[in-house]
């Protein structure tokens, strides 16, 4: 009887590790190619995102999304600055709301969230780029890949405001496809840097329509259900879930314990704007007191850390309380 209990516990962690991404589960090969200006991510020899980091547009991006299955889970525009015909009356449309990106909308009072291509989607006239330096790093592997690129910040006027250097390390299974995501803004240009307080950032994926909610779901790591219960709120990881196509398939966000100003806010919309924000706390709390600001000194670094875990099933049937759980513990 004792045998059969240890063993019914062995195999029941085994399968929890594999559905939620955890340190069980088997691995699939990594493979990062550039072409150009992009770098395409293949997991277990089947296409899983690009990495679009051309001169030509804003910021840097990583569009699609896809599941272990294939199932798309972002946005499909804009391409570049392209943006269908058919979409450009949609009230939510906001294109400068890439499919993954990182962007803060007051950097030194410059907007490097919303675009210049795209102004009438902005309360601001004073865009940034966030413009490539160089590929530090490109390697895949039997069981991850890695890619790091350093950027600078560039104001209007071509004036340096600080160096951002975006790594992510991609891995997958059969049911879970994972990036862990560190991005580093350093002071180094001979002046302090100053993130304003603005609901307008962070770290950002804009979902599919079918993940809007309704008709699917999001929920956050304190119970919180929709929208309401979910924006301007503190919490660990938020998770989106539903069906697309015919996949039930969810996308949740893990805040590091080591991430910059952990437990975050959460801009975090029921249209699909799934964002990480620590900075925007007088709009998220409506608090004309609060001050979300902060200054990097000269020589100084900001450390945002992150993990992107898209799944199978709703947050429940994927474990994703443990699987947070065991990748804060990791950190």
């Amino acid at each position: 009887m004792v045998k059969k209990t240890v063993l019914g516990l062995c195999l029941s962690m085994l399968w929890l590790g594999m559905a939620s991404g955890g340190a069980w589960a088997a691995r699939e090969a990594v493979q990062l190619t550039r072409h150009g200006d992009h770098i395409s991510v293949e997991i277990g020899g089947r296409p899983f995102t690009t990495y679009d980091f051309s001169p030509k547009v804003a910021k840097p991006y990583l569009m699609p999304l896809r599941s272990a299955e294939g199932t798309v889970i972002t946005r499909g525009f804009p391409v570049g600055d392209t943006v269908p015909a058919a979409h450009l009356h949609d009230h939510n449309l906001e294109p400068h709301q890439r499919p993954m990106y990182f962007g803060h909308g007051n950097i030194d009072g410059i907007d490097f969230w919303g675009e210049a291509a795209f102004p009438k989607w902005s309360d601001d006239s004073v865009f940034g780029r966030t413009v490539i330096a160089k590929i530090e790093e490109m390697e895949g592997g039997p069981e991850s890949g890695k890619l790091r690129a350093l950027f600078h910040l560039v104001g209007p006027r071509g004036r340096i405001v600080a160096d951002e250097t975006q790594a992510y390390v991609f891995k997958g299974g059969a049911n879970t496809r994972i990036i862990d995501c560190e991005f580093t803004i350093t002071a180094d240009h001979g002046a302090p840097v100053t993130f304003g307080d603005t609901k307008e950032g962070t770290f950002a994926l804009r979902l599919t329509q079918q993940l809007n909610s309704p008709p699917a779901h999001m929920v956050n790591s304190n119970g919180g259900v929709g929208e309401k219960e979910i924006w301007g709120k503190r919490a660990n990881w938020v998770d989106y879930y539903g069906k697309v196509g015919n996949e039930e398939v969810g996308v949740a966000v893990f805040d590091s314990p080591k991430s910059f100003r952990h437990p975050t806010y959460w801009h975090a919309r029921a249209y699909g704007l799934f964002a990480a924000n620590p900075f925007g706390i007088r709009e998220f709390t409506r608090d004309p007191l609060q001050d979300g600001s902060w200054t990097i000194p000269p020589g100084k670094s900001l450390l945002f850390r992150y993990r992107v875990l898209i799944h199978h099933g709703d947050d429940q049937q994927a474990h994703v309380a443990e699987a947070y759980r065991r990748y804060a513990e990791q950190q």
